[in-house]
This record gives C-alpha cells, structure tokens and sequence, in this order.
C-alpha cells in the first residue's frame, strides 16, 4: 500500500462512519478499487483511532464535563445504549468479521441502510432534546445500534433512525448518536490492539499508517460537524437514494461476474 491509497482509505473512513451510508461497506469498496485484498488489521485499528479522535475533540466540553461528573444521566444513557452493541459483538465477532471480508452481502444491506433511512425521515420531528432522552430511548437506540455489525448497513443512520423513532428531535438525534458510538468506537480500538499485541497484524510503513489516520480524524470531524447540522435542515431521503443505487449496482455486479 503505499501513501496515497492510505489517505484515501482515511478518507473514506473519517466521512462515511458519520455519514448515514456506512464506512465498513465503503472500505471495502474502497479496497476492491484499490485493488487491496485486505489493507491488514493495523491500518484497520488506525483508521478507526483517527475517527475516536475526531469524536473526542467535537465532544470534548461535553467529555470533560464527564469526566468530572461520571455518576451523572448521561454517562448511564451511554452505558445502557452500549450494552446491545457490546453483546453482539462478542457473540458474533467472528461470524461478522467474515461476511465483511468476503463482501457477499453488501449489496442487500446497503438497500436495508436505505429502507431505514427513508422510514425514519418520513417519521414526525419530535420534541425531545438531548436532556430528555430517557434509559429506555437509549436502550432502544442501542439495539439499532447493534444491527450495525452487519458491514454495510450504516451505525449511524441506524442510531439516528433509533432515536427518530424514540420521539427525539432531529438535531439532538444526531448528537446522540455520534456521542453514543464513542464507547463503541473505543471498544472496538481496544479489541483490535489486543490482536494486534498477539501479532495478528500485517506489516505496512508508518508513514502510512500516520497519514492514514491523520485523514481518518480530519474527515471524521469535518462530517460529524456537518451531518449534525444537515440533518437538522435537510432530509435523509437523499441518502436513503444513494445507498439504494449503490445497492443495485453492487448487486447486479455481483451476479454478473458469478
């Protein structure tokens, strides 16, 4: 691999884990193109660092603040919405972590990604804020979450959907839902650095590996500030359209070359 196909590959991972239409579905599409078999679990790790640390610089007061509270509602909304995702991931890792590497479903959950979008954007505005969103909307919006492991439909447009349907007001859906997939995230980071210490790593240069993540964290902060802001004005049937075409021509692809 060299420099510019890891930027790009950072690229893709910092705007389509918080655009609505899924960045593991993405990298993959990415390689292929690229044509990377595998990009290895160090880059992988690295990609998803850079994307953490966008989330901690946007939610930086809201951390910090954390930190000196962390008894407080929130750090239980988070806890709780994590839990669906967390049992999931542990249960099915192995099986996921396959489907996502052979590639063979993309296609259908890119159309699955659509259909919730378009069901949740025709869904009533609702009125709750970000103080009201209660343990049970987080546990709900946490097993939306955890329908995620599936490659390519999207964490962050399920969790949106999730919180939509909780009644949330759009905006506040948003920054819930990015400020939810820190614990995820961060999980995640942990899992593959436990791998990576037991040397299940392929070799790849550190200049790579630094401008990688570097694109990673810069896209990652640049879509999570738009999409919160898009999201509030605009609809999500745009992006709903976009995963369906993608779907559709993945899908015929895939039965043309078999």
């Amino acid at each position: 691999m060299d420099l510019l196909e890891a930027i790009i590959l950072g690229f893709i991972q910092g705007l389509t884990e918080f655009l609505p239409i899924s960045s593991t579905g993405h990298l993959y599409l990415g390689r292929v193109l690229l044509g990377l078999k595998d990009a290895g679990l160090f880059l992988d790790t690295m990609l998803h660092m850079g994307t953490l640390i966008a989330l901690l610089v946007f939610y930086k007061d809201i951390l910090f603040s954390l930190l000196r509270r962390p008894f407080s509602k929130l750090t239980l909304l988070l806890f709780v919405g994590s839990i669906p995702a967390i049992i999931v991931g542990l249960l099915f890792a192995d099986f996921f972590d396959s489907i996502s590497k052979s590639g063979v479903t993309i296609g259908w959950e890119f159309l699955v990604t659509g259909a919730m979008l378009w069901w949740a954007d025709n869904m009533k505005n609702g009125a709750k804020r970000l103080a009201d969103i209660t343990v049970k909307d987080s546990f709900v919006i946490g097993c939306f979450q955890a329908l995620a492991i599936f490659p390519a439909i999207s964490r962050s447009g399920l969790t949106i959907a999730g919180a939509l349907f909780c009644r949330v007001e759009k905006e506040a859906a948003a920054y819930f839902s990015f400020l939810l997939s820190i614990p995820v995230i961060f999980g995640a980071v942990s899992l593959q650095t436990a791998d990576l210490l037991e040397g299940h790593a392929s070799q790849i240069s550190l200049h790579s590996l630094f401008f990688a993540t570097v694109s990673s964290a810069i896209f990652g902060y640049l879509a999570v500030k738009w999409m919160i802001q898009f999201v509030k004005r605009y609809s999500l049937k745009l992006f709903a359209i976009y995963v369906w075409a993608l779907g559709i021509i993945i899908i015929f692809l895939q039965q043309t070359v078999s």
